[in-house]
């Protein structure tokens, strides 16, 4: 039996946006009158189609009862507790508190190292503290359970005292129960709850919000010649079978952020794909996150014109899925991707 996609498309923004919403000329995004859509995109794997909203009624019934589940979870107020989703996108600040993360490994190992870039991180913007103790670039070679919590233990407590809203970003459920006496915010584990069979069970236990992620393959493996049938749809339905999962190990809330896993098995031209129709993962009813900072991705693109920090392409990038309606940023460079935003907005949404 043939499935049905529906990917939100032509947005617009600001004052341009709340005109035609008032109009009913389009639809908002999130409940977020600023940023709206009148089109969409049905897609199957064999064919895709762009349609005016108005013109949906017009759609086969079969069709339309989908299409209309899907626009209703576009459309849908999404809310995670302790953030605001009124500003967007929100900036998610990377702590990586290891010697060999692939851009910044070392740089903050220390404490006091690591307590200067919080605060830094916070006052360039950022609403969320992503804490890792363990790298998971391609190649990396995992650690262990108690060395990967001594790295993240010398700043929880620091971290909590702030009230600063703290994401734990580890695969291990070791790790999680030992911050959980910091009262974490958010599970980021890039696994997709797959790493560690104890992980769904911490997480039904414990009810915290988590990242949601797509990664093909293993860190030693995952970027050898990744493939995929389509691999936009493969992920969709990647996160609707392990939302499944998640539903029937006892996690009923609506807390879970998705994340598609820029670099994450996939090749230069996976990762323009995904980001180019990022806006298909709305239809899933939850927040989209984006992990672009300092990809490779940005160097395949930019060839002679890469650098160490691929500062100028994580902006333009950043930029670019923003308005795709894309809820939550995770950057390394806060303070720049911010300015970037503000000017952006600025020029743009008045």
């Amino acid at each position: 039996m043939q499935k049905y996609y529906t990917r939100a498309c032509n947005f617009y923004y600001n004052k341009t946006s709340r005109e035609k919403v008032k109009k009913k000329n389009s639809l908002p995004v999130s409940g977020n009158k600023s940023l709206s859509f009148d089109t969409i995109e049905i897609i199957t794997r064999t064919n895709k189609k762009k349609i005016n909203i108005r013109n949906i009624k017009n759609l086969p019934s079969k069709i339309k009862k989908k299409v209309l589940i899907d626009i209703n979870n576009i459309l849908r107020t999404k809310n995670i507790p302790k953030l605001k989703f009124n500003n967007l996108p929100i900036l998610m600040g990377v702590l990586n508190i290891t010697p060999d993360s692939f851009s910044d490994g070392g740089k903050f190992n220390e404490k006091n190292s690591a307590k200067k870039q919080i605060n830094k991180l916070v006052v360039d913007g950022a609403k969320i503290i992503d804490v890792g103790g363990e790298s998971t670039r391609p190649g990396s070679k995992e650690i262990h359970q108690t060395e990967e919590w001594r790295r993240v233990n010398k700043v929880m407590s620091y971290l909590k005292s702030k009230k600063f809203f703290v994401s734990l970003d580890s695969r291990k459920s070791f790790v999680m129960k030992k911050a959980l006496k910091y009262k974490l915010d958010l599970i980021n584990d890039i696994s997709g709850l797959s790493h560690d069979n104890q992980t769904i069970n911490f997480l039904k236990k414990s009810k915290l919000p988590f990242v949601l992620h797509h990664k093909k393959g293993n860190t030693q493996t995952m970027q050898k010649n990744p493939s995929y049938n389509n691999v936009l749809l493969d992920i969709y339905d990647y996160f609707e079978e392990r939302l499944r999962l998640i539903r029937k190990s006892g996690i009923k809330h609506n807390h879970i952020i998705l994340d598609p896993g820029i670099g994450f098995g996939k090749n230069m031209k996976h990762n323009i794909t995904l980001i180019n129709n990022v806006s298909i993962f709305h239809s899933l009813g939850l927040p989209v996150m984006l992990g672009i900072s300092r990809k490779r991705f940005i160097k395949d693109i930019s060839g002679n014109n890469d650098s160490n920090e691929r500062l100028g392409g994580t902006v333009s990038s950043s930029i670019f899925s923003m308005l795709q309606g894309v809820q939550i940023l995770r950057v390394h460079d806060v303070n720049e991707v911010n300015q970037g935003i503000k000017v952006f907005k600025k020029l743009n949404f008045n």
